[in-house]
């Protein structure tokens, strides 16, 4: 018999796809949601509505390049749930960007808002292009394009775009400008991540990897009564995210002996110099020669022998082939959904304890509200607000699922989807169906 919850028995990833097409990240969101709302008792008719995206948007973006040729680009803005409030999510500049990826982070964005109780729905958006082969002019050209495309559903109390993957402070600063020409007022909210001259807060760059510290640090202290001093942590992925939650964790007296980009990376066991690292980074593009330690690849990163690993690059790092061979004992994850459900099982069954990106990387969306609110109020804070503000938030998050870990005896990850995804079914069954 069809399942009476879902339409014609169906789901929208059924619906949507054939069932060989059905991205992996996708069905992994999917699974991670399902496996909590089998047990939390919710009632059966909102679970097809709670996974469905609300609305995918797919818009074609031409633009005139340097050379005079036209090239038409691919983007998609995927808005999740809004039961809570506004959309908010990133947007990403990425070859491997489709529209399967992208509803899977905006379900993510959408549980990892509620977990830290932030007064927002989920979304996200992403734009298919080599973002390194762009000229300044043709991603200018791009940012405005997509802007405009997307704008019948983004706006200070729509949907608030931030940085992703391939974006930054400046194309938040073209997203703004083109929004504000074609309403023709000035709104500062409309997006997040902005340079701080144009209305963005201060510390939002380093937000998420800050985040990440503040949960692990918390964890250490409430659940093992000691500091990070001398702790051995591995990061992969030395973007933004990883090297401020590098640099940050160094400062605390941790020991980064690993950091590696999509090329490759570095292993010192005596400990790296992330600031080093880091201007060689910017200056190269990659750590591929840095001389102040040996070269490995991204699996022998992974598979290292250390105390903490920080997964800071893609989904679907961790899978069932390297999750065997991982020596760290505490898994962080600063990247949006980069532990398959198959690896995710292997590393609870080897007692490895995971503190889920829901909750470690929330740090980067929670300064992002700092700044919406700020902008709607044209009052701004200095850094030590916003850092303070950022502390007492990811601290009360993960003491909330600490605390239901322990009362129901279940790992991290299922404990953060336990109380997100009850938050978002609670407004939904108070604000009912419309019509």
């Amino acid at each position: 018999m069809a399942d009476a919850s879902q339409p014609n028995g169906r789901r929208f990833d059924q619906l949507a796809h054939k069932p060989d097409e059905i991205n992996k990240f996708w069905r992994n969101a999917n699974f991670f949601f399902d496996r909590v709302y089998q047990t939390m008792g919710l009632d059966p008719l909102y679970r097809a509505y709670l996974s469905s995206p609300k609305r995918v948007l797919t818009v074609s973006c031409p633009v005139r390049m340097d050379n005079g040729s036209i090239q038409v680009f691919t983007g998609y803005r995927v808005q999740h749930n809004n039961a809570r409030g506004p959309f908010k999510g990133g947007l990403r500049f990425d070859t491997e960007v489709d529209r399967d990826e992208v509803m899977a982070l905006a379900m993510l964005q959408t549980w990892k808002n509620a977990l830290v109780e932030l007064p927002y729905g989920g979304a996200k958006g992403g734009v298919v292009c080599d973002v390194k082969k762009l000229s300044l002019n043709e991603k200018e050209a791009l940012t405005r394009r997509y802007t405009a495309e997307i704008m019948p559903v983004i706006g200070p109390f729509d949907d608030i775009p931030a940085p992703d993957l391939g974006t930054d402070s400046q194309v938040m600063a073209w997203m703004l400008d083109t929004y504000s020409m074609m309403t023709g007022r000035q709104a500062l909210s409309v997006v997040t991540g902005k340079p701080v001259a144009l209305g963005g807060s201060c510390g939002r760059e380093e937000a998420t990897g800050r985040g990440v510290m503040y949960v692990l640090k918390r964890f250490m202290e409430v659940t093992q009564h000691r500091s990070l001093e001398g702790m051995k942590i591995a990061v992969q992925g030395f973007g933004q995210v990883g090297f401020h939650a590098s640099r940050l964790l160094d400062e605390l007296g941790a020991q980064v002996i690993a950091i590696s980009d999509k090329f490759g990376g570095i292993f010192n066991e005596n400990g790296i110099d992330i600031e080093s690292a880091g201007q060689y980074y910017r200056e190269n593009g990659q750590l591929t020669d840095y001389p102040e330690g040996d070269a490995i690849s991204n699996e022998e990163l992974l598979t290292c022998e250390c105390d903490v690993l920080i997964p800071a690059a893609r989904e679907n790092t961790i899978d069932s082939t390297i999750a065997p061979h991982i020596q760290a004992k505490i898994v962080v994850e600063a990247a949006n959904g980069p532990t398959t459900p198959e690896a995710d099982q292997i590393l609870c069954e080897q007692g490895v304890t995971v503190l889920p990106d829901i909750l470690a990387n929330a740090g980067g969306v929670t300064v992002s509200y700092f700044e919406w609110v700020q902008g709607l109020d044209n009052y701004f804070w200095d850094l030590d607000r916003v850092r303070a503000e950022l502390q007492r938030v990811m601290n009360r998050a993960f003491d909330t699922v600490n605390a239901k870990a322990d009362e129901s005896d279940c790992d991290y990850r299922t404990a953060a989807y336990t109380i997100a995804v009850g938050r978002v079914a609670e407004a939904v069954r108070l604000k009912g169906i419309f019509p």
